[in-house]
């Protein structure tokens, strides 16, 4: 086992990782910019460096700087979290090659799923089910791509094969409007993620957001851990988070989990990992997977007991999952509310001081977050500030929690998404037993780009 990790993000997913070293008796070191060296997390910390100014492209996405910080402290080994470089096959290898254990699958496998063409050529071949779309990246000849779009049938999305975090998508639903749609995000992919690449996939009406959540070891073996059900989002972006979904039965989840195992078995996956699928009229369909921790990780630990961060741990040390399918148990309920530092309905950011910050409890009541009183919300990164997760025997006891909990929650002196949480809490269609992922978009008025 590790002696000392180094964990290269910020927020309270560095918070997490923290926690779940200390428990183990790891050593930890936080690296930071100049913008987080009062934040928490770099407090509690063994050791802290400061790896450069308040820009992220430089500071926690300079790569040179994180691996200089973990040879200066002796760290054996990198935790990425999530975001930043946690899908960055690069900066894994070069961890690897530097001398340290990348917490997270090998390089090779992150470039496979990153790119989301041969991640959909790959799932095809372990016999995991896709959107209908494309075959691989749209051509540059417009009467192909016209002729593409013609056979799948309109409504369309190009997304970008590089793509992720709800960036590089554009619904089309004419014939008229494809090939500008085609060219706009060609340069939207390049711009945001260095890679021009799009494809095109049929765009589903009215599919829910259903993801299986796997862990597999360096030995073979890999399990599945329920579900989760992230429907409830705009722009792509998830606003709640449940597990299980209320719309699967248990053989359902079965089936899609046990392919979503065998998969990681063939592509020989190591450390934990999201398949995220659309799922409509009885059919899953494979959209992304996504190799690291995912932010709703923590609703998959209330309803199965594991720790995440520390099985990721385990794994990277090389150790044998300690379980099999069977063992796995799923209990309860649980429900995850991003609390995010921006405007409730126009989500407009909403950084600054918080002068009030007061957390909710009682029964079944998590709160993950690395905010207090007197925390500056800083203006440079993610408006996310904590994460309030609620677990019941039912999922109208997890609701009824919830409500509760965000009644309870008081933070003052900057906007927060609560009132929206509260809103949705309510919500006869998500009482009924969830909603498609463009409900939300609709009930607000937002609608499609």
């Amino acid at each position: 086992m590790f002696e000392k990790i180094l964990i290269a993000n910020r927020g309270e997913i560095a918070l997490r990782v923290q926690r779940a070293c200390r428990e183990l008796g790891i050593k930890t070191v936080a690296v930071h910019s100049e913008a987080d060296k009062d934040a928490k997390y770099v407090k509690l910390a063994d050791e802290s460096v400061c790896i450069g100014p308040a820009a992220s492209n430089l500071s926690y996405l300079n790569i040179p700087a994180v691996i200089s910080a973990a040879e200066v402290t002796d760290a054996q080994a990198i935790h990425p979290g999530y975001g930043f470089l946690s899908e960055n096959a690069d900066f894994a290898e070069r961890v690897e090659q530097s001398g340290f254990v990348f917490i997270g699958p090998r390089a090779e496998t992150i470039r496979l799923m990153g790119d989301k063409v041969s991640a959909k050529d790959a799932m095809k071949k372990a016999g995991v089910p896709c959107v209908p779309g494309s075959d691989g990246a749209l051509p540059d000849d417009s009467a192909e791509i016209i002729k593409t779009a013609k056979k799948i049938g309109y409504p369309v999305i190009i997304k970008a094969a590089g793509g992720g975090g709800g960036r590089g998508m554009r619904v089309v639903h004419t014939e008229a409007a494809l090939i500008n749609a085609v060219a706009m995000t060609k340069a939207e992919a390049q711009s945001a993620f260095g890679n021009p690449m799009v494809y095109m996939e049929k765009f589903l009406e009215n599919p829910r957001h259903i993801e299986i959540q796997i862990l597999a070891d360096q030995h073979g073996n890999a399990v599945f851990l329920g579900d989760r059900d992230c429907s409830m989002q705009r722009r792509h972006q998830k606003i709640i988070e449940e597990a299980p979904s209320p719309l699967l039965n248990t053989r359902l989840r079965d089936k899609i989990g046990e392919r979503c195992a065998e998969a990681c078995r063939k592509i020989r996956y190591r450390g934990a990992g999201t398949f995220e699928f659309l799922y409509e009229n009885g059919e899953f369909y494979f959209i992304e997977m996504n190799t690291r921790l995912q932010v709703e990780h923590t609703v998959t630990e209330m309803i199965t007991g594991l720790d995440l961060v520390q099985q990721q741990i385990f794994v990277a040390a090389g150790e044998k999952l300690k379980f099999r399918q069977k063992d796995i148990e799923l209990r309860g309920h649980a429900i995850e509310c991003r609390i995010n530092a921006e405007d409730p309905y126009n989500f407009v950011p909403s950084p600054g001081k918080i002068s009030t910050f007061h957390m909710p409890g009682g029964p079944g009541v998590r709160i993950d977050t690395h905010a207090y009183s007197g925390y500056t919300v800083p203006p440079h990164y993610d408006s996310m500030i904590g994460k309030l997760i609620t677990h019941g025997t039912t999922r109208d006891q997890a609701i009824a929690r919830m409500r509760i909990a965000l009644s309870e929650m008081l933070v003052d002196g900057i906007k927060t998404n609560i009132p929206l949480h509260a809103d949705l809490m309510a919500d006869a269609a998500f009482h009924l037993g969830g909603t498609s992922i463009h409900y939300l978009e609709q009930k607000l008025g937002i609608g499609h780009k």
